[in-house]
């Protein structure tokens, strides 16, 4: 009979999985403390400059603004002023104490983790060169020095490096007075917690209220940067299909044509014969191909309009409708009329009925001019509106600015130029020119 025995490795990293959830939570509470008070703790961390936009700051003039932008240094620099006072006055050795207590709030603009290092190591040396009588263990100076160091590295670091500097200025308050503390008249290790624990937690307040303020701003961005994604999307797929009706009728024209061309002429050669017929192989191929990709674009719930698309012809019809709404709307043509492409006609009726839409959603009650121009080489449209009559009554439109999207769409796929802004008396003007070339008077 063979005894086997069997020696079981732990494998390298089970170890910590194996360890209490209370060494695993002192260990990371260690981690926290070196990495915010330790590690790299007298880098060069220089005060920014407040921002010179911001709500109060913009309101002075432009001299002031830029003395305003260095209001945290000269604040920092009062409360050393101040600091150095309450550490003079009744005290022997002012020379000594006063240093002391400016030094370390000077600091808090270039090293503040070294600043609170350096006022934890001020309170101690100021000691013996105090009333014996004073507070113990921080003098007047040393109060006021450490408690201004603490509120001003707190408000540049984070609530965790807050949290540590109050748990390590509780540690050497009590063991001051625990080791060297007997016979002292007073103390003053209760009023410091107690003051700058609810410092403290203002300026923990503030950075969480920050940091959220921050997140949501960022979410606000991401969500109106994806709307606005969202928006063109649906936009170029709402061109896609009222293109395909125009491309498709073009297309089954030629098959139709091709198909019955030979028919015309008596005794076709072979040659040409074949050439219609694959004329007609290729439209039908093209119009197979447009239903297919058409069909990865168009929604499962829609259905292709019955009637024909809109063309400029149709404008009286739109003007109409806007006008049942209340809305004094007059149309101006320019030029000669003159048959355009379908997809011209389409998108510019399209144009003008979002702008007029847009002039009923932000300027209701407001009057409508829209002026078609023929001129050579394309199409010119200005659609223009007046101030509204009651701006106060006015709701912001959660979708303001999609309507611009869509019509900058348009105009991009037919290679035309669109401006769109506010005019001078308080209304808004949409002009574009669509280019058509090679478009004779009675072409379709």
């Amino acid at each position: 009979m063979t005894e086997t025995t069997q020696i079981h490795t732990t494998p390298p990293g089970d170890g910590a999985k194996s360890r209490s959830p209370e060494f695993r939570l002192a260990a990371g509470a260690l981690r926290g403390l070196r990495q915010d008070l330790f590690h790299d703790a007298f880098a060069y961390r220089p005060l920014p400059r407040m921002r010179g936009d911001g709500p109060l700051t913009k309101r002075l003039p432009a001299r002031l603004r830029e003395y305003a932008v260095w209001t945290p240094h000269a604040v920092i620099s009062t409360a050393a002023l101040l600091a150095l006072l309450i550490a003079t006055v009744d005290q022997g050795a002012g020379l000594l104490l006063g240093p002391l207590a400016v030094i370390p709030i000077l600091l808090t603009m270039a090293r503040p983790v070294g600043a609170f290092w350096l006022s934890m190591a001020a309170a101690p040396l100021a000691l013996p060169f105090g009333d014996r009588w004073a507070e113990w263990p921080w003098l007047p100076g040393s109060f006021a020095c450490h408690l201004t160091v603490l509120t001003v590295v707190a408000v540049r670091t984070r609530p965790r490096t807050a949290g540590w500097m109050w748990a390590l200025t509780a540690a050497y308050g009590i063991l001051a007075e625990t080791l060297f503390g007997s016979g002292r008249y007073s103390t003053n290790t209760g009023p410091m917690l107690v003051v700058s624990a609810l410092v403290l937690l203002c300026v923990a307040v503030w950075h969480i209220r920050r940091t959220a303020e921050q997140e949501v701003t960022a979410q606000q961005t991401v969500t109106a940067h994806e709307r606005s994604r969202r928006t063109l999307l649906e936009e170029r797929t709402t061109i896609a299909r009222e293109l395909h009706d125009v491309v498709a009728h073009h297309m089954s024209v030629v098959a139709i044509q091709a198909e019955a061309a030979p028919y015309r002429v008596e005794n076709p050669p072979p040659e040409l014969e074949r050439a219609f017929a694959t004329i007609r192989e290729n439209a039908v191929a093209a119009l197979t191909e447009l239903r297919r990709v058409l069909g990865v674009v168009r929604a499962e719930d829609y259905e292709a309009p019955d009637a024909p698309q809109p063309t400029l012809a149709d404008l009286d019809g739109l003007l109409a409708n806007v006008r049942d709404t209340g809305l004094s709307a007059e149309k101006v043509v320019i030029g000669a009329v003159r048959d355009l492409p379908q997809g011209v006609e389409l998108s510019a009726y399209r144009i003008v009925q979002e702008a007029l839409s847009n002039t009923l959603r932000h300027a209701p009650g407001a009057s409508a001019r829209v002026e078609i121009g023929y001129v050579l080489g394309g199409l010119g449209l200005r659609i223009v509106n007046g101030p509204p009559p009651a701006p106060a009554l006015v709701k912001p439109s959660p979708g303001a600015g999609h309507g611009i999207t869509g019509m900058r769409e348009r105009v991009s796929m037919l290679n035309g130029e669109m401006t769109a802004g506010p005019t001078d008396e308080g209304g808004y003007e949409v002009a574009v020119f669509l280019p058509v070339t090679g478009v004779s008077e009675g072409d379709a």
